[in-house]
């Protein structure tokens, strides 16, 4: 089987744009190659987390995998730093990379303009720790989006360097992910594109929050006017929440709303307490998972290698 690897920082609570953006597509790589999966505590070290929101984030991101679906009898689960070979190998492989193709990273430019204040040694040697993280596995494929595809070929080229200095092929060219499957990509709720983090907790549906608080950020996202014509377009925020709807609901319940908001007879209101319903009948079953997994602290540790 093919050699697969990816993985995750622990910057919090994971959210429905990383389920149905990455985990669902590592449930189906865990059925059919030999996959790592881990949380990458030492990239987390480039925003300098207190120890204790560390461990606790960790802990989480942990127990989410595990209750989205993610089999250590099927894969390779993990956190990056109890894995001694990988500091090893970023501290061999930091000597032969450059400065001047270091700071051509595109995510070492964009951090150092969003956090002028912190711009460390470990953001600038990121895409090598990255590679580290990829050929120390012997990975054949990683999954990675198009902002990541620089990261990767980063990665074949330290590893070529390697090869080359020591006139060996131990390190193989690993290759991007090819996912059959169509792209997912999950709206967030303030209308300023994908689901992300980095727009702010009201963007988010996040599977470790009470119903209430969900709720309460479905019907707070946001909207426009209404239709003024049968059959108008739907605007980008209206588009988003069929969009959510899609994933979470279903047909009959999409085409309900689709018809009312073609006859321009749409109420907000109710499209967004119907969204609310439907996301929380899909989240609560992980979310009770989650608080299992979390009350068993021996059980984390014993299902990471």
């Amino acid at each position: 089987m093919a050699v697969v690897v990816s993985g995750i920082r622990p910057t919090g609570m994971l959210h429905l744009g990383n389920y149905f953006g990455a985990v669902k597509s590592f449930l189906q790589m865990q059925e059919k190659h030999d996959c790592f999966f881990f949380i990458a505590d030492i990239h987390s070290l480039t925003t300098h987390p207190t120890p204790e929101n560390l461990h606790s984030n960790v802990k989480q991101v942990l127990a989410e995998h595990l209750a989205m679906g993610i089999d250590p009898d099927k894969c390779a689960l993990f956190i990056q730093s109890d894995v001694p070979a990988i500091s090893e190998l970023y501290t061999y492989m930091n000597m032969n990379a450059y400065i001047g193709e270091l700071e051509r990273s595109v995510t070492y430019k964009e951090k150092k303009a969003s956090q002028p204040k912190n711009i460390n040694a470990g953001l600038l040697t990121y895409p090598v720790l990255m590679a580290v993280d990829i050929l120390v596995h012997h990975a054949e494929f990683v999954p990675v989006g198009k902002d990541q595809q620089q990261h990767l070929e980063m990665t074949r080229q330290f590893g070529n360097r390697f090869n080359n200095l020591y006139n060996t092929d131990y390190f193989k060219e690993p290759q991007a992910y090819s996912n059959t499957g169509e792209l997912v990509k999950v709206p967030g709720l303030t209308g300023k594109g994908k689901m992300s983090k980095s727009s702010g907790d009201e963007d988010t549906i996040v599977f470790d929050q009470d119903d209430k608080t969900i709720t309460k950020k479905i019907m707070r996202a946001k909207t426009d006017t209404g239709p003024t014509e049968l059959n108008q377009a739907k605007s980008e925020e209206i588009q988003n929440l069929f969009d959510l709807m899609a994933l979470v609901s279903d047909t009959s319940t999409i085409s309900h709303f689709d018809d009312l908001y073609a006859k321009a007879e749409i109420r907000y209101g109710d499209l967004k307490k119907q969204l609310a319903e439907d996301v929380l009948k899909f989240v609560s079953p992980i979310r009770e998972k989650i608080n299992y997994y979390k009350k068993w602290p021996a059980l984390l540790s014993g299902v990471i290698l």
